[in-house]
């Protein structure tokens, strides 16, 4: 079996006198590909965020890349781990170009200011964005950019420092259809390769879970309904008991689709 990228044992995270998770248990190994999904307020994020190592949970043991958050100095475990989320696109400044947003990357920093990058640098980050359909972006400011050009610029970013694992926080919330479904496909040949990193992905919906993806969870009000191979967890059941209404479920040609009953 793969090694492991990501371990938590009996995590749980209260603030302010609220539960946002509650005794997960989790194991990522580094050659599957999850979504996390749920309805808003079932604590995706905070278990995004424990993963990436911004939050530290209240109860439970967390282990990334080998290292036991609280035990280890995390500014040197970040830069091993890939993030994109509307936090950070909010962080950025507005009149920073997007070849400088990607290069900053390797630095997990925000702002170029006088850091030195050589000519391997540049194609990299070029050669993302290409990746991305962005590379004709390259001298635009981020400001400028849509929705859908921010969320792909935001990936390669992630992907600049050759990370082991990579977070995607709702990546096509706020895209329109043609958006939703250009950004579904690239994460997709992403997910297919075999030289990318461990990916977890966070969700509203099940459309937008790319083809290649392995594993799933499904969370409610903080708390695990299920988790393993993807096709075991989206059933029908699990998905009504998530979203706490009766939901149809269907797959095809590698990508999923749900639907409301109503009598």
């Amino acid at each position: 079996m793969a090694g492991e990228v990501l371990r938590l044992k009996d995590v749980a995270v209260r603030r302010d006198g609220s539960a946002l998770l509650r005794g997960v248990g989790w194991t990522v190994h580094e050659d599957e590909r999850w979504v996390v999904l749920g309805p808003n307020g079932a604590g995706k994020t905070t278990l995004l965020q424990v993963a990436a190592s911004l939050l530290y949970p209240t109860e439970g043991t967390v282990e990334i890349l080998g290292e036991t958050l609280g035990r280890t100095d995390v500014f040197e475990l970040r830069p091993r781990i890939g993030l994109t989320s509307a936090a950070i696109a909010e962080r950025v400044p507005p009149d920073e170009k997007v070849i400088d947003l990607v290069l900053t990357g390797s630095y997990a920093i925000l702002g170029r200011w006088e850091e030195e990058y050589d000519s391997a640098d540049v194609t990299r980050a070029v050669e993302l964005l290409d990746q991305l359909g962005c590379a004709h972006l390259i001298r635009r400011r981020f400001a400028t950019l849509s929705e859908g050009e921010r969320k792909r610029v935001q990936i390669a970013r992630s992907l600049m420092p050759d990370p082991e694992l990579l977070l995607l926080d709702e990546p096509a919330a706020g895209l329109d259809l043609g958006g939703r479904e250009d950004l579904v496909r690239r994460l997709a040949g992403l997910a297919q390769s075999p030289t990318a990193p461990t990916m977890i992905l966070v969700t509203h919906h099940v459309e937008e879970v790319p083809a290649g993806f392995t594993h799933a969870m499904l969370l409610r009000r903080g708390s695990v309904v299920a988790a393993g191979p993807l096709a075991e967890v989206f059933t029908e059941a699990n998905l009504t008991k998530t979203f706490g209404l009766p939901l149809s479920v269907e797959q095809r040609n590698g990508r999923w689709n749900a639907r409301a009953i109503f009598a």
